[in-house]
């Protein structure tokens, strides 16, 4: 049942517009609405259909019970192009036919696609719909005065006429973000993403456990390459090993890299899973990004009392705020090998480090918490922001 003070406050009628349902986006994005829908507000969901493996279905096919509003996949390019006009007739006329109260647009096609459904439908009777944006991932990484980076500011000036307010998950998008789009227009917050309650239910190592393990994209940006070279300059007995799991364009390349090391029984591959079932494979969980946004392995770690070694990018440094969790240079192998020996040389100090961090990640990144304050900014009178950003 939602909370009294939701129910007197009156249910909301919700879209969620996002493109590919991969990743920390699709997961934000289906505990959010998951969320939502507990509480009793009518939600739905707009999707690329054409972006999907088995464990996309799975989930879609989870949420999909929970939504009022209905699930609905139409095709959606990743690259702007003609096809976008016909995906965006398409969610207009879902939008319209909904009688919504909100738009929430994710990342920078949902965003969008939400967006330029507001000013059509606006432009024909529909002003009370509230149209939100959250930006995620590689658009913010855009470089103010590159071709890339230009474009999307004029597209961005252009769009935040028709927001009514900006959600960021952490500090590090809200500050990324105004770089390129400036600091005015509509509202702001940062409003980090959370976790469930099954999420703080620890799963112990196994038996077999390798000393280090990865969980991500299997790409440069990743910083698997670095975890590669740290971990050929570890010499013990017994050989130290990792774990690395996860798919991407550069798999081939990263095995080649392993096995030139000579790291071919110290370093396995087993290809991508879900993160529940990744974190018994290893001890200390190694996030070597160059660059990351607001990554959720890492709030996971957190809350499963996993020690953790990680690099100073993105938003990381807000999820450890507070502790004692050090966090090390990306791109740097010396700094990853001294961090990775350290654990092995002391690994009760790890584990009270990862024990304090699971406190800390349980207090503050629930999806409670976030849900309350989605819900607290969608009902702030439109253009006004009682909170300011942080």
């Amino acid at each position: 049942m939602p909370p009294a003070s939701e129910a007197s406050a009156g249910a909301l009628r919700i879209l969620h517009v996002m493109r590919a349902p991969v990743g920390g986006l699709f997961r934000h994005v289906l505990d959010l609405s998951g969320e939502q829908a507990r509480r009793g507000h009518s939600v739905g969901i707009v999707a690329d259909s054409t972006a999907a493996d088995a464990l996309t279905v799975q989930r879609l096919n989870a949420i999909a019970p929970k939504l009022r509003l209905g699930l609905s996949l139409i095709p959606m390019s990743r690259r702007p192009g003609i096809g976008d006009l016909g995906a965006l007739r398409r969610i207009v006329k879902i939008a319209r036919a909904l009688d919504l109260d909100v738009l929430h647009g994710h990342g920078a096609k949902g965003g969008a696609y939400a967006r330029f459904a507001k000013a059509w439908i606006g432009a024909r009777g529909g002003e009370r719909i509230k149209t939100f944006y959250t930006p995620h991932g590689g658009s913010l990484h855009y470089k103010p005065g590159t071709p890339a980076g230009t474009l999307f500011m004029l597209l961005e000036r252009i769009m935040g006429r028709m927001t009514d307010g900006f959600i960021f998950e952490s500090d590090f998008a809200r500050q990324a973000y105004a770089r390129l789009a400036g600091e005015g227009g509509a509202p702001r917050r940062v409003i980090p993403n959370g976790l469930g309650p099954e999420d703080f239910v620890a799963r112990a190592p196994a038996d077999d456990a390798a000393d280090f393990l990865f969980i991500g994209e299997l790409r440069h940006l990743k910083g698997v390459d670095v975890l590669l070279e740290a971990l050929a300059r570890i010499s013990r007995v017994p050989a130290v090993r990792a774990v690395i799991v996860g798919g991407g364009p550069e798999s081939d390349a990263f095995k080649t890299q392993a096995h030139q090391l000579g790291l071919d029984v110290r370093a396995s591959f087993p290809g991508a899973m879900p993160a529940a079932d990744a974190f018994p494979l290893g001890r200390c969980l190694v996030v070597p990004s160059r660059a990351e946004s607001f990554p959720y392995v890492v709030l996971e770690a957190g809350a499963q009392g996993k020690p953790l070694i990680a690099t100073n990018v993105g938003g990381i440094p807000e999820i450890v705020a507070g502790s004692e969790t050090k966090l090390i240079a990306a791109g740097s192998v010396d700094a990853l090998a001294a961090a990775m020996e350290s654990v092995l040389a002391d690994p009760a100090t790890a584990l009270a480090q990862a024990s304090e961090l699971r406190r800390l990640v349980q207090s503050k990144f629930t999806v409670a918490a976030m849900t309350d304050a989605v819900l607290d900014f969608y009902r702030a009178p439109h253009g006004a922001d009682p909170q300011p950003a942080r």
